[in-house]
């Protein structure tokens, strides 16, 4: 008994004096105390918290070189190999970290929406229940600022920037046609159905290195990641049918949808402006399949459709009406991956095809043209360290563009084009604190048509004042293939190129938000022309010019008033353009210099019912009057266009809804067209161009068959 004791009593001696103290005090970047803080040496159970002063002391029985680690919510982990006898009174400082909810966001540009976002300014169901949007992405992005109201056109103007200065990528790769065909003056509606969509990213200039051949804007659409239930949806319309099917399985999904349009019903009941003989039709479909991987997600997406029209077009120089029929066939394919993979890598690859045709009879004369269009990419991306992010990568585009007008005695002309793009990028994130970030990218690419190699560098800054508000510059370089009616004809081209300039400042907290941007855009090596349309014998040159400058406001609160949603958006531009035909630099016709949008949206319970009101106002464009001397020195009257829509729950899966544009009946007039010559008294007659209908009414019922009861359609209204 005596021996054991002493045996205990030298255990307990020399595991007491075998013991370590280690001591210290943990603060933050500005030296304050953190309390709370968790310390510990890895791989065993021996730590501490730090106290109210930032104090910790813990012993342990290690000996050597250990890591020492802390952590603490919203701050960077630290780790440090040190030799466990010499850790006493060791101050250790934290940096907060830059992935909090309230770190600073680079956005100078940019228009973020969806569940990922962190600052989300439009609201993928924002696309479907605004007022006077029928469903359509490009008409809901129409009441952010930066934009132009384009009812003759119904495609997307960005900052003084064409339609084709836009592109639209779906899961990051591009859609080469992303609009549905229509005839002159009469608008186009985007391709795709919003409600296989759970985010997007609208960009009104300075964007990522990631994405090319855009001058002014890029749309990215991004689809659901996985769907939610197994369920069918049913729509029966004033203009068609439609019908979803979503099924569900443990690894996998697929969504599918098909909708025909037919608008000869409709305009039987509302007079047209326009002398259809055949209304528009449509036949459409898309669905998208996903399989999660234990690494990765795979998306397959396809889409189709087929439109057709025939209408009769007054001639101005002829006084007789001339036949203008379309046959549309589009398919898009798209199929992408994302995954992870090695230390921490993220992979992103994908590739899309794209095939257009049209058949166009302008009288007796016949035309038909076909585009292939595919995309190719890769991307690499990984977090260097939490303050470092780098991604880099390559894209190929190619186009193969035939056409072939034959008139009836005979004469054909065919011309064409095939081209390939290949790009390649690089960018990195860099977080200098929580407060302050960069954002630099370079993007190379060569277009083997046209010969050219572009080199376009572009950076953002963002810098956080406050827990609600920031301040972001950006400025990008871009360069664009011209224009396919002009690269049919000729291959002598440089790609044409834009500078921006943007600043802008945030203020955003839950339910409102602020943003206001002023910005400068300067276009160079712009296609010129010399004959008044682009034909075989047109000679071009790369010598125009422009330039855009505005400010854009927004302004969105849902907090104020109980059950409503609102938004306001304001934007001035200054523009001019020689470009084109243009005998010197002037605003082009597409742009107005002031326009603003009011947005809202009320829920009313009593009645189980959403209302919602949009104003568009736009002041007048200008437009060039032959009669005139001077160049396009003639402006439209203001455009105003108040737009009302009820959603009204007859269940919780069935919904009535009603819409109608233009409440107020205004005239409006988009521009005017002209005789291409003078009549007996030198007069060029002229003809306005307008809405096909003073208001567009639209009554829907929608229906909604899944296990879970409380879903419904609203979102897709």
């Amino acid at each position: 008994m005596k021996n054991f004791i002493i045996i205990i009593t030298l255990f307990l001696t020399t595991t007491f004096f075998a013991q370590q103290t280690i001591s210290g005090k943990i603060v933050d970047s500005k030296n304050k105390p953190l309390q709370g803080a968790n310390i510990y040496l890895e791989g065993t159970y021996d730590g501490a918290s730090s106290d109210e002063i930032g104090n910790f002391k813990f012993t342990t029985t290690e000996k050597g070189q250990k890591t020492l680690v802390v952590t603490f919510l919203n701050y960077e982990s630290f780790s440090e190999v040190l030799d466990v006898s010499n850790i006493n009174n060791k101050t250790i400082k934290l940096n907060e970290s830059v992935n909090t909810l309230d770190a600073v966001v680079i956005n100078a540009g940019s228009f973020e929406a969806g569940g990922k976002s962190k600052v989300s300014i439009l609201k993928p169901l924002d696309i479907v229940t605004t007022a006077g949007s029928n469903a359509d992405i490009v008409a809901a992005l129409q009441t952010l600022g930066g934009t132009q109201v384009a009812g003759e056109s119904g495609r997307l103007l960005v900052r003084g920037g064409e339609d084709s200065e836009t592109q639209t990528f779906v899961d990051g790769i591009r859609v080469a046609q992303p609009y549905g065909a229509s005839a002159a003056n009469t608008p186009a509606r985007g391709r795709f159905s919003p409600f296989l969509f759970s985010g997007m990213s609208f960009s009104t200039g300075g964007y990522s290195a990631e994405y090319g051949e855009a001058l002014s804007s890029v749309l990215l659409l991004n689809t659901e990641d996985e769907a939610k239930e197994t369920k069918t949806e049913l729509s029966f319309m004033t203009v068609g049918l439609g019908a979803a099917r979503t099924s569900k399985w443990d690894k996998s999904s697929i969504s599918s949808n098909v909708s025909y349009i037919n608008l000869a019903p409709y305009q039987l009941a509302v007079p047209q402006d326009v002398p259809f003989k055949k209304p528009f039709q449509s036949v459409s479909g898309e669905s998208v399949y996903r399989y999660a991987f234990r690494n990765g997600i795979l998306k397959v997406y396809a889409a189709f459709d087929n439109q057709t029209l025939n209408l009769d077009r007054y001639n101005l120089d002829t006084q007789t009406d001339i036949n203008f029929d379309l046959q549309n066939n589009n398919f898009y394919f798209n199929s992408s991956y994302n995954g992870v993979f090695g230390n921490g890598w993220q992979l992103a690859t994908g590739v899309s095809y794209g095939f257009s045709q049209n058949k166009i009879g302008i009288a007796t004369d016949h035309l038909k043209n076909g585009e292939h269009a595919t995309h190719f990419k890769l991307k690499f991306k990984n977090n260097i360290t939490e303050r470092i992010k780098i991604s880099f990568g390559a894209d190929l585009f190619t186009t193969k563009f035939d056409e072939n007008f034959a008139q009836q005695n005979g004469f054909q002309f065919s011309s064409g084009y095939q081209s390939n793009i290949a790009a390649a990028f690089t960018e990195a994130d860099v977080f200098l604190s929580k407060k302050f970030a960069i954002k630099g990218g370079i993007r190379f690419s060569n277009n083997d048509y046209i010969n050219k190699f572009d080199f376009s560098p572009r950076v953002s800054l963002a810098y956080k004042l406050t827990k609600s508000a920031q301040m972001s510059f950006a400025y990008g370089e871009f360069a664009q293939a011209p224009r396919p009616e002009f690269l049919k004809y000729s291959s002598q081209f440089d790609s044409e190129k834009a500078s921006h300039f943007i600043l802008n400042y945030l203020y955003a907290k839950k339910g409102q938000t602020f943003r206001a941007e002023i910005y400068e855009k300067q276009y160079s090596d712009l296609v010129k022309f010399n004959t008044q349309n682009v034909q075989f014998n047109t000679q071009f040159s790369n010598n125009g010019n422009g330039y855009a400058r505005g400010l854009d406001l927004l302004w969105r609160d849902n907090t104020n008033i109980k059950n409503l949603e609102y938004w306001f958006s304001y934007s001035y531009i200054d523009s001019k353009r020689d470009y084109r035909n243009f005998p010197k630099s002037v605003t082009p016709s597409f742009v107005a210099n002031h326009t603003a949008s009011f947005v809202t949206k009320y829920w009313i319970s009593d009645w189980k019912s959403q209302i919602g009101f949009t104003n568009t106002f736009a002041t007048g464009r200008p437009y060039n009057n032959p009669n005139e001397q001077d160049f396009m020195n003639s402006k439209t009257k203001a455009f105003n266009n108040l737009a009302f829509n009820w959603a009204y729950l007859l269940t919780t899966q069935k919904i009535l809804y009603f819409s109608v544009t233009n409440v107020l009946g205004n005239q409006n007039v988009f521009g005017y067209d002209y005789a291409t010559n003078p009549n007996a008294q030198g007069v060029y007659a002229s003809r306005p161009i307008v809405p096909t209908a003073d208001r567009f009414f639209f009554v829907g019922f929608f229906w909604t068959i899944s296990k879970n009861k409380t879903d419904n359609q609203l979102r897709n209204l």
